[in-house]
């Protein structure tokens, strides 16, 4: 690609901002003019063409199956019109469709990706600049120019063809595709009964009809007479949308999140990014509205991000379009999204994307479910939805474009399906499910506040995972013995900034007030791989599950670790306290860990306060510590095995993999023979381990563990019915022989074989 900058004529940037008004105020009487859609878009590009000191101007338009097909040209032969199509990254068109980027050539023809369509005439023209046309955040066309002679496009000229694709975007949306043969969605009649496929971002089931979350009004006027006033409009606008989000923070005080106001205040100075209010500026310097700025900028980012799969990167791009949104709601002169009419009592929330401050605006106990075209499990709004117990399905793709307004819907998020105006034997299936559901509810809880004893009187401690306030509620509700994981990480992720001590005391405090005595085990930040904070540089790492990340961090970087263990004493207030260190490798590890904990106990005595009673643990998630275990015991006041890393590391197997996740079992004979040697050394030791993978929470791999030897696991709140059930009705005597058994058993799986045992015994799994 040639620099695009220095152009043979060179254009100062005043003369370029009045050059793009004067061709936008152009533009804006063509289209409002009459004629077909496709009579205004040949009269644009013979306006663009000289306007841009261009011999051709070509638009190029997407069509179903990611063609791109010649609409309209002035320079090139008009017989190419609808004839000529390019695939999407075939050609120099094509790159640009795909890239979403602008290019600028001074010699198109020498470009290895140039690809010669003869009906089109254009082997006499040299130098090519193209544009994307955006809409939605997705690529709908490119318009281009190209020149006779060797050109070197400016920044300025590349500036002035993308403000003038944006109106060409409202344009092709309005009418002009619609005039030929067009398939808007994948071969799926309109109003039949569908199913649509994504991924669980939080589970459960619900029924409801669906509401379309449409963040965007109408944008009627693209060109603006005066900037002056459309940049003093914009301002106004974030300066209301601040005061609204801190109407919000203040209505959400009462819903037991805390992690909803640094989210909020997150998206207080994410509004107030330099860099993209002054993208908007500059749009509107160039003559559009303020809607139209802001819809520009947006595209541009949507489209940037469109091929980038880092979570933590596609969960930022959701915020700025959150914000992009509010914004245009503040120009529109409304103030929410939920303001739009009744909705109806049992809504499924439909949306290309969402924000957490856009999720909060809706009426809670209308809502039932969320369906998000996009999403990630990082994202701040799947961190809000599962502290209200939302379920929501992420990654639908064309959920907006196959889902009408009120449609009935089933979402599955145990499986990452919705069921669109589905069947009535679907209907059916449905509700004795949640028949069963409910059923199983109601004899889980009456459950809830008997002891978990094994038929044959062996104790189980039940507790819980947690990572945020609103998970604490569930102590009573499941009758949870205490929190043996509460994992801290989830806080440091939705803070602009690293969390000072007196905060995280803070947060730490109403942990323990919430626990009511219950005892609370507290790991330390386990962050990397793919778990990133926003202030932290991000490493390029070729396997960033084996890289810099968990214990590794903190060592590296003791003063964030002490500031947390310091907030951790100073938040019992002399209660009793646990401290678990993740991801250990070798003993000399927990040993560092360890005394920078003895140094903050030192440093809170000469603080005048007593230290409290803490319990410090490891945990066994690396397989090289089953080889340390007597070092490991006699340093450690508890172990706790962390069954989804040491598992996948024990077989080389990635469990988010679906090509190699079903590689390995947890109910194998050499998992088995793993934690049976754990236990037993632990137990000479006289040391408790542990178990909080997920794992300890299903009814069948739980059974299993406690046959070996576990007696204290760690879940999610669902687990606890089904397992509490399991090992009431449990004989671990006769389990335990028959686990003997099945460790000399070289099978890939002895699932099938404790399934019987499970039959055989009445045990309820």
């Amino acid at each position: 690609m040639a620099p695009m900058s220095g152009a043979s004529a060179p254009v100062d940037a005043r003369a370029a901002v009045v050059s793009a008004r004067r061709l936008l105020a152009r533009l804006r009487d063509v289209m409002a003019g009459g004629g077909t859609p496709q009579h205004r878009l040949d009269k644009i590009v013979r306006v663009i063409a000289p306007e841009m000191m261009a011999e051709v101007c070509s638009c190029y338009v997407m069509r179903p199956g990611d063609v791109l097909e010649l609409f309209s040209t002035v320079g090139l032969n008009t017989d190419a019109v609808h004839a000529t199509r390019l695939r999407v990254g075939e050609g120099l068109i094509g790159t640009i469709a795909a890239t979403a980027r602008p290019l600028a050539f001074e010699d198109a023809q020498t470009h290895p990706n140039f690809a010669y369509r003869p009906e089109t005439g254009e082997e006499g023209f040299r130098s090519l600049m193209g544009v994307p046309i955006l809409r939605g955040g997705r690529v709908r066309g490119v318009l281009a120019i190209q020149n006779r002679h060797r050109r070197r496009y400016s920044e300025d000229e590349v500036e002035i063809l993308e403000t003038v694709a944006m109106l060409l975007a409202e344009q092709i949306a309005n009418g002009i595709a619609g005039e030929f043969e067009r398939v808007t969605g994948p071969g799926v009649p309109a109003m039949l009964p569908t199913r649509i496929e994504g991924i669980s971002l939080n589970g459960g089931l619900a029924e409801g009809v669906a509401v379309l979350h449409r963040p965007q009004p109408a944008t009627r006027e693209l060109v603006a007479d005066d900037p002056d006033w459309e940049r003093h409009r914009f301002d106004q606008a974030v300066s209301s949308m601040h005061s609204s989000l801190d109407a919000l923070i203040a209505r959400t005080a009462g819903f037991g999140i805390s992690e909803s106001h640094e989210i909020l205040a997150t998206y207080r100075m994410i509004a107030e990014d330099r860099g993209w209010l002054g993208r908007i500026h500059e749009a509107i310097n160039a003559g559009l509205t303020a809607e139209a700025a802001v819809h520009r900028v947006q595209n541009d980012m949507s489209a940037r991000f469109a091929h980038v799969t880092d979570p933590y990167l596609r969960g930022r791009l959701l915020d700025f379009d959150d914000l992009a949104n509010r914004v245009l709601l503040h120009l529109s002169g409304r103030t929410s999204l939920a303001d739009t009419g009744t909705l109806p009592d049992r809504m499924v929330l439909v949306a290309r994307a969402l924000g957490p401050a856009e999720l909060l605006e809706y009426d809670r106990d209308k809502l039932c479910a969320v369906v998000l075209e996009d999403g990630t499990a990082t994202s701040h709004v799947a961190i809000i939805a599962k502290a209200l117990g939302l379920p929501v399905v992420g990654h639908c793709a064309d959920a907006m474009t196959l889902i009408e307004p009120l449609d009935p819907l089933i979402v599955d998020a145990d499986n990452g399906n919705v069921f669109v105006r589905p069947a009535e034997d679907v209907q059916d299936a449905f509700r004795e499910n949640q028949a069963v559901r409910a059923e199983r509810r109601r004899a889980y809880a009456e459950l809830a506040h008997l002891p978990a004893v094994t038929a044959d009187g062996v104790t189980v401690s039940l507790n819980l995972n947690a990572g945020l306030l609103a998970d604490l509620p569930h102590l009573r509700e499941t009758g949870a013995d205490g929190v043996g994981l509460y994992r801290t990480e989830i806080p440091f992720m939705v803070r602009p900034s690293y969390p000072e001590v007196e905060e995280q005391t803070e947060l730490y405090a109403r942990v323990l007030d919430q626990a009511g005595g219950r005892p609370v085990v507290f790991r330390t930040l386990d962050v990397g791989g793919d778990k990133v904070l926003p202030y932290f540089e991000q490493l390029q790492q070729d396997n960033p599950a084996l890289g810099w990340r968990g214990i590794r961090i903190g060592l590296d970087r003791p003063a964030l670790l002490r500031k947390q263990l310091r907030a951790f004493l100073r938040a019992a207030r002399g209660r009793p306290v646990g401290v678990m260190f993740p991801m250990i490798a070798e003993v000399a590890e927990f040993e560092a860990a360890r005394d920078l904990l003895a140094r903050e106990c030192e440093r809170l005595a000469q603080d005048g306060l007593e230290p409290p009673p803490t319990r410090v643990g490891a945990m066994i998630e690396v397989p090289a510590m089953l080889w340390q275990l007597p070092a490991i015991l006699r340093r450690a006041d508890f172990l706790a095995v962390g069954s989804n890393d040491l598992l996948q590391y024990l077989f080389a197997a990635d469990r988010g993999n679906p090509k190699v996740s079903a590689r390995y079992d947890a109910l194998s004979p050499p998992v088995f023979n793993v934690f049976a040697g754990l236990l037993e050394q632990a137990r000479a030791a006289d040391v408790p381990v542990s178990l909080c993978g997920e794992i300890a929470g299903r009814p069948l791999e739980a059974m299993a563990m406690v046959g070996l030897g576990f007696r204290n696991l760690s879940m999610a709140p669902a687990g606890f019915g089904p397992v509490k059930a399991m090992i009431r009705t449990l004989p671990v005597a006769p389990l335990e022989d028959y686990l003997q058994e099945l460790r000399h058993s070289c099978r890939h799986s002895v699932r099938e074989q404790l399934r019987a045992f499970a039959a055989d015994h009445g045990v309820q799994v």
